[in-house]
């Protein structure tokens, strides 16, 4: 089974920048994407093939996470139940007969690290949201999660301690995830991989200097790691200031 997830930073956009070809030539059996930042049917998407879900933000042009699925899941959630969560369309739950599969977009810290307390309360209900799904069968989660959890997976870790993405207590959030019970897919793979990245800023020319961040994450339920094939960061495909990520897993 092949997951790929994307920062679209725009689907409107990105449709302009290959999206399309992108999706078609990925042939992924779940294709999530986050930061839509449009409603459903504000661009006519032609995907043959596949079920859609769609979690749009109330506030338009904001936020927003979309799945595309081949297979038809059991049921369908949007949010994690917590009202004062579930009005930016961050979360999208497919529900198929043996896994939970999750798309989440990590509300950013912002600016002056305004929202940061916002996004620590984000993380402990999503964290709980997280367990009680796990507590009932596995779960895959794949999204922007926000944060780079180590020193090792940005490029000027030292001059970041203060910006939101890096900052302790958000990288203290991911922590107590994979605590929780659940397991960061490509650093267990690749422990020491460095420069491997799947954010970079459009500023200061990042990207061509590969000066990014790795905060798009394939997680997984510790019991079932063993049944992961593969991950990778399709770094090379442009349309975003992200690139998409690929999750290859034994069907559970």
């Amino acid at each position: 089974m092949k997951i790929v997830s994307w920062n679209v930073n725009g689907l409107r956009a990105c449709l302009n920048k290959g999206f399309l070809d992108y999706f078609s030539q990925s042939d992924a059996d779940i294709f999530c994407i986050q930061e839509t930042k449009m409603q459903q049917g504000d661009a006519e998407i032609d995907i043959g093939g596949y079920h859609d879900y769609w979690n749009d933000a109330e506030r338009k042009g904001y936020a927003g996470t979309a799945v595309f699925s081949k297979a038809a899941p059991r049921d369908v959630a949007y949010g994690i139940g917590i009202d004062a969560h579930d009005h930016e369309g961050r979360v999208i739950t497919l529900d198929f007969d043996s896994f939970y599969f999750v798309n989440a977009y990590v509300p950013n810290a912002g600016e002056e690290l305004k929202r940061l307390g916002y996004r620590m309360e984000w993380d402990g209900d999503f964290r709980a949201y997280m367990k009680r799904l796990d507590e009932e069968k596995p779960v895959v989660v794949c999204g922007d999660f926000n944060v780079a959890h180590q020193e090792i997976d940005l490029k000027n870790p030292s001059a970041n301690h203060q910006s939101a993405g890096f900052t302790d207590e958000e990288r203290e959030g991911f922590t107590k995830l994979l605590e929780a019970g659940f397991v960061d897919v490509f650093r267990n793979l690749y422990p020491d991989a460095r420069d491997m990245y799947t954010y970079w800023t459009y500023r200061f020319g990042a990207r061509q200097r590969n000066a990014g961040w790795r905060i798009d994450y394939g997680c997984v339920s510790e019991r079932i790691m063993r049944d992961v094939r593969g991950f990778a960061m399709h770094s090379g495909v442009m349309g975003s200031d992200h690139c998409p990520i690929e999750l290859d897993i034994i069907r559970i």
